[in-house]
């Protein structure tokens, strides 16, 4: 399936949910709307299901304009936040209703199927259970096993995993990753959360206040956000921002501290008319064992935590607060000084309009 929007806006009453967009869906792969809480991830899949009708622009799916016609007559499978389940049926019932309906399948195959998405889901202890005899993840669980049973053209899932707990989202990614790349079907998978986004890879559009802001291969878009807004949307732990200033050796972190970061892309910051420049660190740019070529930034540690298998250090810095990602457990004493060391290379500049002007290279890009 082809899905392109065009010109499409939404608005409800006196707001605006969707500013005006053109959005063309790469077929066969999956497509990650990334953005926070009313970023329009919800509005923008409603208009390409059908549920809604755009206030202005068309929906078309191969060419065919479709704006207008109801859910009913679309081919797609939906997964929501608040999961849908037949109350009446056993979870295998569930399930086996979309294969039931399509016609032509037997029923040792569609048992089959069944067990395989269960299986695949972790809920085949359930199968003759109610959905009310279920947790909410199990029966969150149960509703995506039926979506992807159907196997829709286009399959719409808007956070599906957000009612899970941590270790089982964990697997589940990586499951629901596989069945994405076995399948035809194009899917549109909804997030707020950026390490959602890059464990699914495919393409991802981000969002913000109703605004598309880029859309494009998941890496890409990752490594070189076209703006500060995207690179905000698209940092787990947020992106470190420090104000710069472009000087005859690179840039100048804060005016106060004397630390000039020499950077390669001369020519891009000789073309900068505007002296101010805002500069992105990813916390994972960080360090605390100094490599040949690194810049140094000093500071006294306010807070250090561990999460899993890294350790986030908070560090009030000369050039600005700065947050590190450390790979492993750190101890660090609250109060103590502490130097963080940077590759130059890895820094992001964006001029005064918020524009991006150097991103670091990464492995693919083009």
């Amino acid at each position: 399936m082809q899905l392109t929007l065009e010109g499409v806006t939404k608005r409800v009453g006196a707001a605006m949910h969707l500013y005006p967009l053109d959005f063309a869906l790469q077929p066969h792969a999956v497509t990650v709307l990334l953005g926070a809480t009313q970023a329009g991830k919800t509005t923008l899949m409603r208009l390409m299901a059908g549920l809604d009708v755009p206030s202005q622009g068309r929906v078309l799916v191969d060419g065919d304009n479709v704006t207008g016609r109801p859910v009913r007559e679309r081919n797609v499978a939906m997964v929501y936040q608040q999961f849908i389940n037949y109350p009446s049926l056993r979870v295998a019932d569930n399930i086996a209703s979309p294969l039931k309906l399509r016609g032509g399948l037997d029923r040792a195959t569609i048992d089959q199927r069944v067990r395989e998405l269960a299986a695949k889901l972790h809920i085949d202890p359930f199968l003759d259970r109610l959905p009310a005899e279920l947790s909410g993840g199990q029966q969150q669980r149960v509703a995506l096993a039926r979506a992807l049973a159907k196997e829709a053209p286009l399959m719409l899932l808007d956070e599906p995993l957000v009612n899970l707990d941590y270790k089982l989202r964990e697997e589940l990614r990586e499951e629901l990753s596989a069945l994405f790349a076995s399948g035809d079907s194009t899917v549109v998978y909804a997030t707020t959360e950026p390490t959602e986004a890059l464990l699914l890879g495919g393409y991802t559009a981000v969002l913000d206040a109703g605004e598309l802001l880029q859309y494009g291969p998941t890496a890409e878009v990752f490594h070189r956000p076209q703006s500060l807004r995207v690179a905000r949307a698209f940092s787990d732990p947020p992106i470190n921002l420090l104000a710069g200033s472009v000087v005859s050796s690179g840039i100048q972190l804060a005016a106060e501290v004397p630390l000039a970061v020499p950077l390669a892309a001369a020519k891009t910051l000789a073309d900068v008319t505007e002296r101010s420049v805002t500069v992105g660190i990813r916390a994972g740019a960080l360090r605390v064992q100094a490599q040949p070529g690194d810049v140094a930034l000093t500071g006294r540690v306010e807070l250090a935590e561990i999460s899993g298998s890294d350790t986030f250090v908070h560090v009030a810095a000369a050039v600005g607060p700065l947050v590190a990602q450390l790979t492993g457990v750190h101890y660090f004493e609250l109060g103590a000084a502490i130097s963080l060391y940077l590759d130059p290379a890895q820094l992001y500049v964006f001029d005064a309009r918020g524009a991006l002007l150097i991103a670091p290279a990464f492995p693919g890009a083009r």
